[in-house]
């Protein structure tokens, strides 16, 4: 027992010890690492994984974390302070850049690559090109059979991303709505809003009736894209890495990071690696459409 006794303090001192050391080198490890946190859109999610892996794997000591949900999910992290950089698949609205002042924040908004939005069928479905018109028809609910636009006598499945995307948004802005600020132009109440571009894209595989639409990245032998028209005289353009930088096909947009004021840092070194050009061959590599060819 006396022996237990005398050993009991030594036990618990070099217990603390053992803890204090734990402590101290868990500490150094956590100040260490250098993170950014990246979040927002669904169609760039992908990209901005490919990124980081890349920019980590050259940058061992870093840590950057890509999550998607939506480019309203991203911007509304970035003004709650939960991440450093939100990628966009839109430009920011009046509203979000008011609430980011408000909280003391200025957005600053970074063009890193470009995008053509695919209308997408069944491959087995025979229509493949449609106007601006036609697809805002379709989209409303105003026409709702492939018979109406050349097609077989087959009910009209419309798919959607769901209102937070930014593709979402881009979509009813720019196709619905055909640009127009005055436009009110909606979705038909029958569209299917699915959680993601991926989502989208399988059902469309599957599904003989069905119509969607998603950033040309994800696009495969899956699916089949239609050659857009701006209107009835204008050429039938596919999305293709050409025809989005020259401006040829009518659904074409930016993909941006945004962050709070001007970057620094992490976050700056990592937005020169995404704008260099090895940063814009991984672009290509993923199907998008770089800013710096």
């Amino acid at each position: 027992m006396s022996t237990i006794r005398s050993l009991g303090p030594r036990i618990v001192a070099m217990a603390l010890l053992m803890t204090a050391i734990a402590l101290t080198g868990c500490g150094r490890r956590q100040a260490g690492v250098n993170s950014i946190q990246i979040k927002g859109s669904d169609t760039m999610v992908n990209l901005g994984q490919a990124w980081a892996e890349a920019f980590m794997k050259e940058n061992p000591a870093e840590s950057i974390a890509v999550t998607g949900g939506g480019s309203g999910t991203g911007i509304a992290a970035l003004i709650a302070g939960t991440c450093e950089i939100a990628e966009l698949s839109r430009n920011l609205k009046e509203g979000e850049i008011a609430q980011a002042r408000k909280n003391g924040i200025e957005p600053r908004e970074i063009t890193v690559a470009l995008d053509g939005l695919a209308v997408v069928v069944h491959p087995q479905n025979p229509v493949s090109r449609l106007t601006m018109d036609q697809l805002a028809q379709i989209f409303t609910g105003t026409v709702t059979n492939w018979h109406d636009v050349g097609g077989p006598d087959l009910a009209i499945v419309l798919l959607s991303r769901e209102v937070n995307s930014g593709t979402h948004l881009y979509f009813k802005e720019h196709v619905l709505r055909r640009g127009r600020a005055e436009g009110k132009a909606e979705f038909a109440a029958s569209a299917l809003m699915l959680p993601s571009s991926q989502a989208i894209a399988d059902e469309v595989a599957q599904n003989p009736g069905a119509i969607g639409y998603y950033g040309m990245g994800y696009l495969s032998e899956r699916q089949k894209a239609v050659a857009v028209a701006k209107n009835a005289s204008a050429p039938f353009v596919l999305p293709t890495i050409g025809t989005v930088i020259d401006g040829t096909y009518p659904i074409s947009r930016p993909l941006l990071m945004v962050t709070k004021g001007q970057p620094a840092g992490l976050t700056q070194r990592f937005l020169d690696f995404v704008l260099s050009p090895a940063g814009q061959r991984i672009v290509t590599r993923i199907d998008f459409v770089p800013v710096k060819p």
